[in-house]
């Protein structure tokens, strides 16, 4: 396994020219996030790009800051709105963490973005890696990063064994990141390892022959490119299976809030049952009674570490108690058509577009 007493200062001089040579010819300057650099913007990019790709994350950043332009607008806004805005992201855990930490910047400093790097990875949500792009792309502050694409091009380069999910994998690339990244142009240089990860060295069919670093990267010489980094032994999924109820009446339908955290944390869902059994008396919980029901299609949501079978049904109910027509904070009734600005989980989504379908067969 290769460490940095291996990487000369020549050797690194002439890994970030190349690097930074094919970045100004050929990487990317246009995003949205690139534009009017601020530590805050670079921030918001780095979080929405985790586990996200580019295209789907445009939209998204574009919205989110068209809605939230400070951090301060940001920590003033309501936990709804912002997972509202984050609704079809994913990883919603992400978005409540964006909120935690621009409430303690509102409150500590004064709405501006910390300029430590120590005091940037102590926020919720915010690693060192994650912290060093948003120093160096936005200040030009000298730190390396090492996010997944980067991870891939130094394990290939520099033949270093193990695979993303293993810490001593992590800690053998970070001599290697330190050593690489230069003092100068540091913003051009992470931006450009975190493009040839994402646009020359992908995960599958590498374009080696238009990479500028083909010469020195063990894993071309070796043809062991696609064993590098190497791929985490695959588990069997489990797969669980829930019946989700969906109230309505009229033109609404009952939802609640989910708890602050584990799945869709935070989020508007419908009520959850095991079984058909239970359907009557978690209606009745809220002072709902089932006229009819339909069911709807049924589907597979899959999450990271399981699948979840959902068997949605729709329910038309009426109200056997005046106190349950009143809203909580807990509770929602969501009106079909509506601009509802709630997060919502993706499975409500995708249950709330098919009743859409069906009223628009009805009428």
């Amino acid at each position: 396994m290769t460490n940095k007493t291996q990487i000369s200062a020549i050797s690194a001089k002439k890994f970030s020219q190349q690097v930074l040579s094919w970045y100004h010819e050929q990487g990317r300057k246009h995003l949205p996030w690139q534009q009017n650099k601020t530590p805050y913007r670079v921030w918001i990019s780095e979080i929405m790009l985790q586990q996200t790709q580019v295209a789907t994350v445009i939209p998204y950043y574009l919205r989110f800051m068209e809605s939230f332009p400070s951090i301060l607008d940001l920590a003033n806004a309501s936990e709804d709105n912002v997972l509202h805005h984050w609704t079809g992201l994913g990883y919603y855990a992400r978005a409540r963490n964006l909120h935690k930490s621009a409430k303690i910047m509102a409150k500590q400093y004064q709405g501006k973005f910390p300029e430590n790097i120590d005091d940037v990875i102590a926020l919720p949500g915010i690693g060192r890696s994650t912290a060093g792009a948003i120093l160096s792309l936005s200040l030009h502050q000298t730190h390396p990063i090492l996010d997944g694409n980067v991870k891939r091009v130094l394990a290939r380069c520099y033949l270093v064994e193990g695979h993303n999910a293993q810490a001593k994998f992590e800690k053998a690339l970070w001599p290697i990141a330190n050593k690489l990244t230069p003092n100068k142009d540091v913003a051009s240089y992470n931006q450009a390892m975190m493009d040839l990860g994402a646009m020359v060295c992908t995960r599958s069919k590498p374009n080696c022959q238009e990479c500028p670093i083909n010469d020195d990267c063990l894993a071309f010489k070796l043809s062991e490119q696609a064993n590098f980094p190497q791929k985490k032994p695959k588990k069997v999924t489990p797969a669980k299976s829930t019946i989700m109820i969906i109230p309505k009446i009229n033109n609404q339908l009952f939802m609640t809030k989910r708890p602050p955290s584990g799945i869709w944390g935070g989020l508007y869902s419908f009520i959850e049952v095991d079984n058909e059994k239970e359907i009557n008396s978690a209606l009745s919980q809220y002072g709902l009674s089932e006229l009819n029901s339909t069911a709807l299609r049924p589907f597979r949501h899959t999450f990271s570490h399981f699948h979840l079978d959902i068997t949605p049904l729709l329910i038309e109910c009426e109200l056997h108690s005046i106190n349950s027509v009143n809203e909580t904070p807990q509770t929602l009734w969501y009106k079909l058509g509506d601009s509802n600005s709630v997060g919502l989980a993706a499975s409500s989504c995708k249950i709330i577009e098919e009743i859409h379908e069906l009223n628009n067969l009805i009428t």
